[in-house]
């Protein structure tokens, strides 16, 4: 396979871990209408599309109440459980040198906060989240968005990474290669992947694995909290 010329990425649970704040943020909003909480790994299995596209069905007419009040609580909590995935600052910096962009189901406004808290907004030249393009993964329309605004054409030559059947039919649909990040566990696994015709063109055991890939000197697995500059 030949060397990208534009990677772009997901970004819960494929460069940072953000569960322990997701969960916790939407517990808030469970409680607020008398239902069950949620573990984290109930949530890493549940949650895989945006919350526009799920909230309706759990929420009902009231789902944009919920939708607010999950906004107001992650602004609030989720910077207090961001931590960077393993290899995650290695492998942005691997990439560094390519057009690169984040392409996540997270909100926006969020998912910005986030990056910028990591100190790794300067890395994308474009950072999409939930409700920035027409329509959310798995349909291609946000990977589509970042590429334009990175002038970029999709094509097998540009890289998707994440760790999701979701984000695996996301690249497919968009005419990009996919990559998947990690076994796809909470999917089923990479057969069920390649059952439902999200099997990925290329996989990596972890971060590393794909820093490596990427042509990055990694002597020793030491994992600073942000790339270098």
């Amino acid at each position: 396979m030949r060397p990208p010329a534009a990677v772009l990425f997901d970004w819960d649970n494929t460069l940072i871990d953000g569960w322990t704040g997701i969960t916790a943020s939407l517990n808030v909003v469970l409680r607020a209408w008398n239902l069950p909480a949620w573990t984290v790994a109930e949530a890493r299995t549940r949650i895989r599309a945006s919350v526009r596209d799920t909230f309706p069905a759990m929420f009902g007419a009231n789902w944009e109440q919920a939708a607010a009040l999950l906004r107001t609580t992650m602004q609030q909590q989720d910077l207090f459980h961001l931590a960077p995935m393993p290899g995650a600052p290695a492998l942005v910096n691997a990439a560094a040198h390519l057009p690169g962009a984040i392409v996540s189901n997270k909100e926006g406004v969020t998912l910005r906060r986030e990056v910028a808290h990591l100190g790794w907004t300067a890395r994308f030249g474009a950072i999409i989240g939930a409700g920035d393009a027409a329509a959310d993964k798995p349909h291609p329309a946000p990977i589509w968005h970042a590429l334009g605004l990175i002038g970029v054409k999709p094509g097998r030559d540009v890289w998707y990474v994440g760790d999701t059947g979701s984000d695996m039919q996301a690249a497919h649909a968009a005419g990009c290669t996919a990559v998947l990040v990690g076994d796809a566990s909470h999917d089923g696994g990479l057969k069920a992947l390649e059952q439902s015709g999200a099997a990925p063109h290329l996989h990596c055991d972890d971060a590393w694995a794909l820093a490596s890939l990427l042509g990055a000197k990694l002597p020793h697995r030491s994992d600073p909290a942000s790339p270098a500059a």
